[in-house]
Parts: C-alpha cells; structure tokens; sequence
C-alpha cells in the first residue's frame, strides 16, 4: 500500500470515455455491423491487454522498445539539459513509462523535483505505474490522467498541470503515431501545436520504413503473444458484452503494405460462423477467411518525418537514431513562422 506521502503526491484524472463503458459496445456494435468488419486499436488496452503489451514490448522480435529504450539512455541526459529547472514532463500512452524512467530520473537528479503528467487509456497501468515511480522518485509528484489522448489534450488545455510559465516537455514515446494513419497524424500533431509555446518541445518516437520480414516478425513472433495480444480484443468482448466467440477459431494475421509502408493487423474467421453477443442483442455472421481489421502501423521515411511534423506547424529540432538505424526519436519544435 502506498504511503501517505505518496497518496498526496499522486492526483488521478479520470476523463469521461473511462466512464462510459457503453462507447465500448457501441464501436463493437457499428464495427462488426460493418463492412468491412474493424473493432478500434484503443479497445486492445484493457487490464489484459496492456499487461499482453508489455510482454510483447520485451519479445526478440519486437525490435522498436530495445531501439528506444537505447536512444533514451544515450539521450536523456542532453535532453534534459535542453530544459530550465522547474519545466514539467507531459506523457501521451505513458503505459509502464519504462523509457521515460531515464528523463525522470535525471530531472529528479538535477532539480530536486519533476511534476510529470502521463496520460494513458488503462486505469490500472497508469496508477500501477505511477506507485512505482512514486516509491522511487521522492521528488515526483504526478497528476494522471486515465482516458483517451485526445480527452487528455482538453484536460491540458484546461490547466491541468501547475502552469508556472517554463516550458513543457511533451512525449509521445514508442510507435504511437503510427496507429494515425498519415492525415490523421498532421491533424493530430495540431492538436499538440496548439498547446505548445515557443520553448515547448515534442520527443516523437516514430519507426522507419525497413524490409517487410523484419516487420512482419515484429507484428507476428514466434511466442504467439502478439497473437493473443489481438484476439484479446475478441476475449473482451466475451468478458464485457457477453460475447461468445471461441477464439481458437479466428487467426492472427500482420501483412506489411510496402507501398503505402503500414502493418496491417487483422483476425481470421476460420469458417462459416455465427457469434451471439448478448448485451448487444447481435449476432455477427462471418465468413470462412473474413477478416476483422483490428490494427494499423505505419512506418516512415526520413522525408515523410519531415513532411507530416512541417504540415502540423512544427520542424524536427534533432533527431537521433540507435545503433542499427531502425527506430528514431525526433525532438520537435513549433515553427518559426
């Protein structure tokens, strides 16, 4: 149990689409109504999920955690330097908050105290990983926000963190953009531009275009996990909405589209199959080999790194590579203009 030092130290935030179990059932609904049929990448997060995710994060296949996690570590300490004492670090889909460690501590180090805002769809994630930091950081004070980013970025703007005019450091860490696909991304980013001053920053992790069986690998190890991770969204829905989908009978698919450079996830019905879901008084019909499209991933080239940041307003201040070059970590900037 935490103590009480911690308890006051710790402000959770929940936002409104943590409240409303009913947006689950209603994109269930609309989405395997659909055609084709899609169930939301958000709805992998569930307690389950995430706990799938960070095995995944830690499998030899999945390349994109180790190539973050070695940037950080060669980088946090410049990074931090960039900002004045006192400057506050701000987290989109902060997870475990595994790399964003090495910035913590050494804000900690230097400054006496950090106030770090993470915002994360999984509840119990966030406050999971926010007691740990909590009991290792004496000078951290976190206000955490559970809900979906974009809920996250109405609660920044309402002043959600202590403002004390110096700047904000924003991470938007792992491969997160590339769930975006590549307009959504700009739009995004906007969004993220219109809270940032001129001395805000933006540290994007963003994944590169590379060959298509390294990420193939990456979206389908040998392990399963990333399988099960996928058909955890079809196990939710037997959980929360009554379901009864027998899991053994729907596929893990990851194709990789070179042309338009995205990973594609999906679940394959094994056969004709009708699946009764109770609470949504539905009954989704599929045919051998449909497909639910669960998950996109795009990859980037250098060029289009830098066109998507330029469409939203901003530039790419620096940017650093690990060692085999497969993973960047971009430090962004509002333009000039």
């Amino acid at each position: 149990m935490a103590s009480r030092s911690e308890q006051q130290r710790l402000t959770v935030v929940v936002s409104e689409s943590a409240l409303r179990p009913q947006s689950f059932a209603a994109e269930v609904r609309a989405g395997l109504s659909a055609s084709p049929k899609r169930l939301p990448y958000r709805f992998f997060y569930d307690a389950e999920g995430s706990r799938l995710f960070e095995a995944i994060t830690g499998l030899p296949e999945y390349y994109l955690t180790r190539a973050g996690q070695e940037i950080m570590e060669a980088r946090a300490a410049a990074i931090v330097a960039r900002f004045p004492r006192g400057a506050t670090l701000i987290e989109l889909g902060s997870g475990s908050s595994s790399q964003t460690r090495h910035l913590i501590e050494r804000f900690v180090q230097r400054d006496g105290r950090l106030l770090y805002v993470p915002v994360d769809i999984s509840r119990s994630m966030l406050e999971e990983s926010a007691r740990e930091l909590l009991a290792e950081f004496p000078g951290l004070e976190i206000t955490a926000v559970a809900g979906e980013y974009r809920e996250g970025i109405t609660e920044l703007r309402k002043g959600l963190f202590v403002d004390s005019g110096l700047p904000k450091l924003i991470l938007w860490l792992g491969s997160n953009i590339g769930n975006l696909d590549r307009p959504e991304a700009v739009e995004f980013l906007r969004c993220l531009r219109a809270l940032m001053d001129a001395e805000d920053r933006l540290l994007v992790g963003i994944d590169l275009r590379k060959d298509r069986r390294m990420l193939e690998e990456a979206y389908d190890d040998a392990q399963g996990v990333t399988a099960e991770f996928n058909r955890n969204i079809l196990a939710r829905i037997n959980r929360e909405l009554g379901g009864e989908f027998d899991l053994s009978r729907f596929h893990h698919r990851a194709r990789y589209d070179e042309k338009i450079g995205r990973v594609e996830m999906h679940l394959e019905s094994a056969l004709a199959q009708t699946v009764p879901i109770a609470a949504l008084d539905l009954a989704v019909h599929f045919g051998a080999g449909e497909m639910i499209h669960t998950e996109n991933s795009y990859k980037y080239s250098h060029a289009e790194i830098e066109e998507t940041v330029a469409a939203a307003g901003l530039r790419v201040e620096c940017q650093w590579l690990d060692r085999a070059r497969l993973f960047t970590l971009n430090l962004i900037a509002p333009s000039h203009s």
